[in-house]
């Protein structure tokens, strides 16, 4: 399933409602081009991965590049909305300690309830 990426403003915020996978080559690519340029304009950038059932090695590699550069701005970049699986991967993978993950959009307009790393 290729990726489709929509914004949508909520107040200060950028909502980035992610759905199919984020793989190597125009997936990941798409994600960057418009969390990069986001980054142009808004402090705080937030994605929803409610409708993402897979992130392969190339989308982690972007997550955490996008994370760097929100970072290295000033910005914040937060996650949303995870699957079980996408928790799992990001444990495994360690990324959980490097990224805000939150449950729900909520939460993560919010700022609170981050997910905590599975045992």
């Amino acid at each position: 399933m290729k990726l489709r990426v929509e914004t949508c403003r909520s107040g200060d915020v950028l909502l980035v409602h992610c759905e199919g996978r984020i793989v190597y080559r125009e997936e990941a690519a798409a994600l960057s081009r418009v969390v990069t340029e986001a980054l142009r304009h808004c402090k705080e950038i937030i994605l929803d991965l409610a409708g993402v059932p897979t992130i392969d090695s190339a989308g982690l590699g972007a997550l955490v590049h996008l994370h760097r550069s929100a970072d290295r701005s000033g910005n914040s970049l937060k996650l949303a909305c995870p699957s079980p699986h996408l928790c799992e991967l990001f444990d495994l993978t360690r990324l959980s300690s490097l990224f805000e993950i939150h449950p729900t959009l909520d939460d993560a307009l919010e700022g609170n309830d981050e997910l905590p790393p599975l045992a």
